[in-house]
Order: structure tokens, then sequence, then C-alpha cells
């Protein structure tokens, strides 16, 4: 297939222009809370649970303290290898606002550095096959190493010429780039930093968001994605689960400068969604979370449910017993 009738298959869904909007209303929020100054400590701090993050979902056992030690220069016991890798991921995203998010060759040199002293092929194009595995199950059969080099240069040219919005654009990149699966190792981690590459290249919030953070606590739901968009053939479900990550990133953000009005804020925009669909009903966790769209549930306690029961907007109907299976959650 060549660049120019090369088209990832992707449909889109209400959900997905419904997420997209919500996205775009949070994002636009946050810059104005913050008069779009990102105080450099928390940039520091969420760049850091980055790369812990992304790490920990290729099962690097360091904790964030350990993490955070190494990168401040301070010597610690653990896997030489576990311990190269976070040197080698920092280095990449100090080098991030550097790099071309389009460039292939920029891709490559950041490979180089995320895998030196870790894989022979840093750098290169893997030169034989791949799969990924759940245990001894093949999940996932990557093409043949001979047709990498023109996928990855067909994918670059699409996402530069395409029209979709860059929210979903990016996602759809993010899938095919882990279908290809281009590197011998490092894919998951590459892929993961290239999104956030050209999130950030659109919108500067993006190049300090810890989106990894969020995927590293629904791991099994990511996987469960790429391989739903798999068997389908159609990214859509991968691109959903992600655009949902990223706006409970936004939700659950302290990278902005005003964090306490920021959390105000967000807070009452969270409460106000929340008294919008219960209306005059009693309803479940679970039936309000649908309603809202919403699927990881301490996400949906913590910016929506509790605000609203501690701000006196809604009460439970069985509050001496607030773990009941028949819990229900009404206006006051």
């Amino acid at each position: 297939m060549t660049a120019d009738t090369y088209e990832p298959p992707f449909h889109m869904t209400d959900r997905i222009t419904n997420l997209v909007a919500e996205i775009s209303e949070q994002i636009g929020r946050i810059k104005v809370l913050s008069h779009g100054n990102l105080n450099p400590h928390l940039r520091k701090e969420n760049r850091i649970r980055t790369i812990h993050s992304s790490l920990a979902i290729e099962h690097n056992s360091l904790s964030l303290e350990q993490v955070t030690a190494i990168i401040e220069g301070k010597r610690i016991l653990g896997n030489p290898n576990e311990i190269r890798e976070v040197k080698n991921a920092y280095a990449i995203y100090d080098m991030m606002l550097k790099l071309d998010p389009y460039s292939v060759t920029d891709l490559l040199h950041a490979h180089k550095v995320m895998m030196d002293g870790l894989i022979l092929e840093s750098g290169r194009f893997r030169s034989g096959g791949v799969g990924v595995f759940d245990g001894d199950v093949v999940v996932h059969m990557a093409p043949p190493a001979k047709f990498v080099p023109d996928q990855i240069q067909n994918l670059f040219r699409w996402y530069q010429s395409s029209e979709i919005h860059p929210l979903i654009r990016s996602a759809i990149f993010h899938y095919e780039f882990e279908f290809i699966h281009p590197f011998a190792d490092g894919n998951g981690r590459m892929g993961r930093m290239w999104h956030s590459l050209l999130l950030g290249n659109w919108n500067d919030l993006f190049f300090w968001l810890p989106i990894e953070d969020l995927i590293r606590t629904r791991q099994k739901e990511y996987y469960a994605a790429l391989g739903e968009s798999d068997r389908a053939a159609d990214s859509s479900a991968f691109v959903e689960m992600i655009l949902r990550v990223i706006l409970d990133t936004l939700l659950n953000t302290s990278v902005v400068g005003q964090v306490e009005e920021s959390s105000r804020f967000t807070e009452y925009s969270s409460t106000e969604k929340l008294l919008n669909v219960l209306g005059e009903e009693e309803l479940s966790a679970v039936e309000i979370m649908e309603r809202l769209g919403i699927s990881h549930r301490p996400t949906f306690r913590k910016n929506y449910l509790n605000p609203a029961i501690e701000q006196g907007l809604v009460e439970m109907t069985i509050p001496d017993k607030p773990k009941s299976r028949n819990q229900r959650y009404r206006k006051k």
C-alpha cells in the first residue's frame, strides 16, 4: 500500500465525538485558570510520574521514590538494567521539546536513547519477527520486518496530511504504531511517548500531563482495547479508551499553576454534571457512571461523587450502609 492510499481503519462514533468535545472544554478551562503558566515544580513531578508509570507498564519494578532518586542523581540499590531504563527514559523525555514529531529520523534517534545499552538494535527498526504475548498465548503477531520502514513512513505521512482532529489522529497513530511494532523492544514506551509528543505539538499542556500514570492503573483495559481493535481491524475501541484516559487525566490533573483554584473549578464542573444526570431519579453508582460515560470507579468517586456528597448536594438512600449493594444516590 502506498503512502497516497494509506488510510488506517477507523470509524467515528458518537462517544468519540463527545469525548473530544469534553476534553477540549477541559483544556480551555485549565488554560484560563492557570493563565497559561505551568508550575516548573509540577512539570518535573509529573515528568517523573510519567517515566515511572511508562516503565512500570513494561514491568520495571522500581518504585516512584527510587525513580525520583535516580533522576536526582542519587545512588540506589537495584537491577542495573532497570536503573538504566530510568536514566535513558529521563534523557529522551528531557529532549522531547527538541524532537520533530513528524520525523522518522528523530523517532529512530529517540529509540536509540531510550534503549541504549539495553538491546543490540537500539535506534534501528527490527530485523526479525515479533509478537505480543499474554503468558504463552500470542495476542498479536506484528507484520514481517521487511515491511516496517515503509509502514512507518506511510503512518507519518498520513498523520501529517490527515485532517482528523489531533486528539483522535494521535490515538490512531498510537494504535497503528503498536500494531506495526517497529522495534525489537521498547515499542510500548516509544508509542506512548510519541503519542504525548504529537499531542504536545498540538497543545503544549500535553508535554506535562502524566497520561501514562492513568494507563498504568488501567493496563487491562488498555490491552483489552488493543485486542478488541485488532480483532475488529478498526482502531475505534482503542481511540475511545485513550480519550477516556485523557479526559480522566485532565479532570484529575495537578499540572496547572493555580492548583487550588483549578481543583475548586473541577469539583464544581464535575458535580454539576453529576446533578444533571441524576435529575429527580435515584441511581446506583454504576448507572451514574454509565450516563457520565466514565468507566474508572476511583476517578468517578474522587472527582464526581465524593465532592457532591461533601457539598451536601447528593445523599445516599442507605446512609448507614454506604457499601450496600442496593445503595442509590439522589439530589438532596
